[in-house]
């Protein structure tokens, strides 16, 4: 009786070791299977409508006309410049060049259709610092949208620079 008992709870801690390794392995198993998220690997979009906290919405390509219309909430100073001009050296040097001329200044914009010249007045003329400001967080024909990588108050800071290059 006694070795019925123990060959029993032999048993039983076999049956339940090899539900435990069919669940383990079963977990880890599927661990190699999922997808593998990098911080930065991917950018999801956010959904339509959605405003980030402490943000504010950005209208999409489609209403670029409702977006002309939004005034500049940031006042030019240096530092608004300074703050710029820094986004600018690192989202819009690449296509549009150190100095905002345009054509196939930058290093990217020999391989595509060349970019206009930013510090044309006639240029900075036609166009409202809400316009600037949807193009830039929403892009454009080619050129491709920063909302994802900028805040609305950086675009907003870019608008003030460029703006600062049409008056030299």
């Amino acid at each position: 009786m006694k070795y019925v008992f123990i060959l029993v709870l032999l048993i039983l801690a076999a049956a339940g070791g090899l539900m435990g390794f069919a669940v383990a392995t079963r977990f880890v198993d599927n661990m190699t299977q999922t997808a593998r998220v990098m911080p930065g690997e991917r950018v999801f979009p956010m959904p339509p409508g959605v405003v980030p906290r402490g943000g504010e919405l950005v209208l999409p390509k489609e209403q670029r006309e409702a977006a002309t219309k939004r005034p500049n909430p940031i006042k030019v100073s240096e530092a608004s410049l300074a703050v710029g001009r820094e986004h600018y050296e690192t989202f819009c040097t690449p296509c549009h060049g150190p100095e905002a001329k345009g054509g196939v200044t930058g290093p990217v914009a020999t391989k595509f259709i060349p970019t206009p010249d930013l510090t044309n007045a006639e240029l900075q003329r036609q166009r409202t610092d809400g316009y600037w400001h949807s193009y830039i967080m929403v892009g454009g024909a080619v050129m491709p949208a920063y909302g994802e990588a900028l805040s609305s108050q950086e675009a907003w800071h870019i608008v003030n620079y460029l703006r600062s290059l049409a008056q030299r």
